[in-house]
């Protein structure tokens, strides 16, 4: 499992005009299930979302987590994330999950998530064609992986 995550002022997802999860500050995760991917990967992401250190402490330090500020969390689904690009012109999808474990593995991360992150937790739609926008703080941006 991959999770490409940004400090953010604030994003959003929209569905066919409708907005489908939104957030003020707090983490963006862009997320791409990869074949085998099971219960240990979803946990071990969902804490690392949770407890990466990336936000400021009062000393202007990296020092806080997403749980410790209470910041929002916009999970979204993006297979393209895993695609193999080490030869060629053209992106391989092989090292990405089938659609239906991928969903399933996106539902269980942001279920895992929602019991362990009060503040909340948004999502975009699931193979939809989603537009995602937001405002980066920093940059900060990591790619993690379970």
């Amino acid at each position: 499992m991959l999770a490409l995550i940004q400090r953010v002022s604030e994003a959003k997802v929209t569905v066919d005009d409708a907005v489908t999860g939104a957030i003020g500050p707090g983490l963006l995760a862009l997320v791409a299930v990869e074949p085998g991917d099971a219960e240990p990967q979803f946990q071990r992401i969902a804490q690392r979302l949770l407890g990466y250190r990336i936000f400021g402490d009062d000393a202007g330090k990296m020092n806080r987590s997403l749980a410790e500020i209470g910041g929002g969390l916009l999970l979204v689904s993006q297979f393209t994330l895993a695609a193999d690009t080490r030869s060629g012109m053209r992106p391989s999808f092989t090292t990405a999950a089938p659609p239906a474990e991928a969903e399933r593995g996106f539902d269980r991360l942001a279920a895992i998530c929602r019991d362990l992150h009060p503040p909340g937790v948004e999502t975009g739609r699931f193979g939809a064609h989603m537009v995602v926008s937001l405002v980066n703080d920093g940059p900060v941006t990591f790619l993690l992986k379970a």
